[in-house]
């Protein structure tokens, strides 16, 4: 009799134990397989390493195409309008100093028939520029040319760096759990204030 109630209490445990295992089993199925994909794959957009080389190497064959790749459209008109300017004064420098120049070796070899012994289709008896001026004016306008082609130059290698940092920029992840702001606190006990940046995580 006790070998009886021994077995049928280990056959009740058995069946016990087989239907909690069958409810848990039906419970997991029942789970949404749209809260267990979005709780663990976050989709984002691939990073892609040669992005910013490519949006580099496009500005230095065209300036603005770079910006143009990075789809910062704003920014075209700024890239030439700056590298245009430079080039302005550069060719304006240039030609006054072409002037100055042409005048000057005309006075070295004893001829007194540039430009400046003229003023409105009349000779003059003494030149608007004087040898001395003509020398100093040289001077002047190759300083400005030269600066001019390094200011022009620099607006190049900034038009390919621009290009090159949106691109990196463009792919970095900004995440909205993530952010970063200054904030400015009046203690009333003391009369004071405080500023800061806050720095907050949300996990």
């Amino acid at each position: 009799m006790p070998s009886k109630f021994l077995i049928a209490s280990i056959f009740a445990f058995l069946f016990c134990f087989s239907t909690i295992a069958q409810e848990k089993e039906k419970k997991r199925k029942k789970l949404p397989k749209e809260v267990v994909i979005d709780s663990i794959i976050e989709v984002k957009n691939p990073i892609n390493p040669l992005s910013p080389a490519k949006a580099a190497f496009y500005s230095a064959i065209l300036p603005g195409l770079g910006q143009a790749y990075n789809k910062k459209y704003w920014k075209i008109p700024l890239v030439y309008g700056a590298i245009g300017t430079g080039i302005y004064f550069y060719v304006r420098n240039n030609k006054e100093y072409n002037r100055y120049r042409d005048a000057y070796k005309r006075r070295l070899a004893g001829f007194e028939d540039d430009e400046f012994y003229f003023s409105n289709g009349v000779r003059l008896s003494q030149p608007r520029v004087t040898t001395e001026s003509l020398e100093r004016g040289q001077k002047f306008f190759r300083k400005n040319k030269e600066i001019a082609l390094l200011v022009t130059v620099g607006l190049y290698a900034l038009n390919i760096i621009d290009a090159n940092v949106d691109a990196h920029l463009l792919q970095y992840n900004v995440d909205e759990r993530l952010s970063l702001a200054p904030h400015y606190r009046f203690n009333e006990f003391d009369a004071t204030s405080n500023l800061g940046l806050t720095l907050n995580f949300k996990f």
